[in-house]
Parts: C-alpha cells; sequence; structure tokens
C-alpha cells in the first residue's frame, strides 16, 4: 500500500517516536471499525497501522485484520490508555443480595466543559506575573548571577485565557444515573464492573469502568459467615423434650422441622443448603440455628391440669422416663 505515514498519521516531517504515538493512538480509537461506521473506517484503519509501523520499524507489516478481537483497537506495543475508572460501593439488603436485584446508581462524572470544549480557555485573554521570577524576567543562578527565567523565557509574565466556567480545567461534574443488575448470590467485598462508565474518554483514550463494591446491610436476624446463615430461636422446652415440629425461617420462607426429642437445653442445628445461596462454582451455605429452650412461665388452669396429667403418666413410668427421680425414691425406701 503506497501510502506516506507522515500524512496518514498528520505528524510533521521532523516529528519523533513519542509524536507518532500520541497520533496513532488518537486515530486508531476514532478509526477502528467497531466505534466508527463509516464506510471507510476499515480502509482508513489499516492504513494507521501500517503507517505507524513503517515509521518505528522502517518495514512493511502485514495485513491487518480490523475484525479481529485482538484489535479494539490494536497497538504493536502496548494497551491504548484509558481515562481514570471510578470506585463506589453498593448497599443492598440480605434479602436483594442472594436473590439478585436492579438498582439505580447515582454518581458524578466529568464531561468537557461547555463553554470552552474542555480546552480550558475561553474568553478574554489576561495578564499573570510568572510566579518564578516575580514578573522581573530574571533569576539567580547557583553562583547568585542574574540569569534569564526559564519558566517565562525572560518576559516576566504569561497572557492566559482560563475558561470562566471551570476555571482553566476544561471539566466539569456530569451527574449519572445507571440502572444495573446485581446477580444472585454476591458475597460482600465482590465487585461488579461496568466497562466504559468511568470518567470518560477522547479521541487519545478510552473510557474509564466503573467499579462497584458490594455492600450488605446488617440483618436482624441472619448472621452471614461465608455462605452460612446463623441465627438464634427460642423454642418451647416441651417441644424440644417431645420432638415436635416447628415452624423455622429462611430466606426461602418459612419450612417445617421436626425436633429430635430429647433434653431441653440449648441445640444447634446445621441444615445443608438451606443458608445463603451459591454462585458459580460456590455451592449454597448451610443454615446453622442455635435453639434456646424457654420453659413456660404461667400456666391457665387448663394448661396445669395437662401438664400434672402428663407428670402423673411420666411417674408411672418414672424408671424410663424420671430413672433420677426413680432412683431416688428406691434409695429412701418410697418403693
Amino acid at each position: 500500500m503506497e501510502i506516506d505515514p507522515y500524512e496518514v498519521l498528520d505528524v510533521a516531517k521532523d516529528s519523533g517516536p513519542a509524536e507518532w504515538k500520541r497520533a496513532y493512538r488518537r486515530l486508531a480509537m476514532r478509526w477502528h471499525p467497531d466505534r466508527n461506521s463509516h464506510p471507510e473506517a476499515t480502509e482508513r484503519f489499516k492504513a494507521i497501522n501500517i503507517a505507524y509501523e513503517r515509521l518505528t520499524t522502517g518495514e512493511e507489516p502485514e495485513e491487518v485484520n480490523a475484525d479481529s478481537p485482538d484489535n479494539e483497537p490494536a497497538e504493536p506495543e502496548e494497551s491504548v490508555a484509558r481515562a481514570a475508572d471510578i470506585r463506589l460501593n453498593l448497599e443492598v439488603s440480605l434479602e436483594e443480595a442472594a436473590a439478585g436485584c436492579r438498582k439505580t446508581v447515582h454518581y458524578a462524572r466529568g464531561k468537557d466543559c461547555p463553554t470552552c470544549e474542555g480546552s480550558g480557555e475561553a474568553g478574554m485573554s489576561r495578564t499573570r506575573f510568572c510566579d518564578a521570577c516575580h514578573g522581573s524576567g530574571r533569576v539567580h543562578d547557583a553562583h547568585r548571577k542574574l540569569v534569564r527565567c526559564d519558566a517565562c523565557d525572560g518576559k516576566g509574565l504569561f497572557r492566559e485565557r482560563i475558561c470562566p466556567d471551570c476555571g482553566g480545567s476544561g471539566r466539569e461534574a456530569d451527574d449519572v444515573s445507571l440502572k444495573i443488575t446485581v446477580p444472585p448470590g454476591m458475597l460482600p467485598g465482590d465487585e461488579l464492573r461496568l466497562a466504559g462508565q468511568g470518567e470518560p474518554g477522547n479521541d487519545e483514550c478510552a473510557a474509564g469502568d466503573l467499579y462497584l463494591t458490594l455492600i450488605i446491610r446488617t440483618h436482624p436476624l441472619y448472621q452471614l459467615r461465608g455462605r452460612d446463615l446463623h441465627f438464634q430461636m427460642p423454642v418451647s422446652a416441651l417441644a424440644m423434650i417431645a420432638g415436635a415440629e416447628i415452624e423455622m425461617p429462611s430466606l426461602g420462607g418459612v419450612f417445617g422441622y421436626s425436633l429430635e426429642p430429647g433434653v431441653a437445653e440449648r441445640r444447634e442445628l446445621r441444615l445443608p443448603g438451606k443458608g445463603y445461596p451459591g454462585r458459580g462454582r460456590n455451592r449454597a451455605g448451610d443454615l446453622v440455628v442455635e435453639l434456646e429452650p424457654v420453659f413456660p412461665r404461667q400456666l391457665s388452669a387448663r394448661q396445669r391440669k395437662l401438664l400434672l396429667q402428663a407428670n402423673a403418666a411420666l411417674v408411672d413410668d418414672a424408671s424410663e422416663s424420671l430413672p433420677e427421680i426413680a432412683e431416688w425414691r428406691k434409695n429412701q425406701g418410697f418403693d
């Protein structure tokens, strides 16, 4: 392909590698076919790559395939520069994190100042004295001799046009509202990356990314430990003794659980797979419940009668039901 590489990259004949690289980055971003729908974009992109290769190596490069995923856009030596990333926290409830949810994120990022179009210069020019020489144009060298000030080239002042709306930065804040999807099963500290939603790019760099770090609010019942869910639950001591069926909460809803009959004392239950949901290769956690026995404090007449009947039935078979009482009565000669 017969091309003038200096003309293609729009650089001077006496320019060097630094100017070539800046021009290449700017033009490659502008003319990459995935970013530019112009019918000549593919050919222009090829010519830009060939021109840069010819200037840097002095050789004719191989044919450039603009459709290749390696050219997004391609650089022979290093990746394309990107604008700054933005990092924020995203707070959700435990239920939202477990099931996944849609959230709206509000944040600010920069954009070109409309007054100066990002240049930082607009309006009337003004004069500013040089800080290095205080307007004299001269400074003392290491031998205390007066020499020309390099900062202002001996002029003692600068003439500048600072945009009054952005203070010369060329940027202003842009408020953004972005709807995002939180996948189910993310844990605290996990990150969501939204490509291109950070600080905006320009002809010389791609847009930065937005990173959201997940924060899960404290839950009134559950404690999340890894993917296991822990909580405490009061249970009737009589239900624990008899082995009754109780209702137990979970993120999936309330379900029934049959207790093993036994002593009315604090006990721990671990229910595999009923905790926090899994994600990817990570399996679902367990539901870990600490049961706390609660004895009745007040009894109605009917409840008292029923308990006395139950107690009488236990005493009738004390050797099996109440062995400590049966042994004591035997030692004292009651039987």
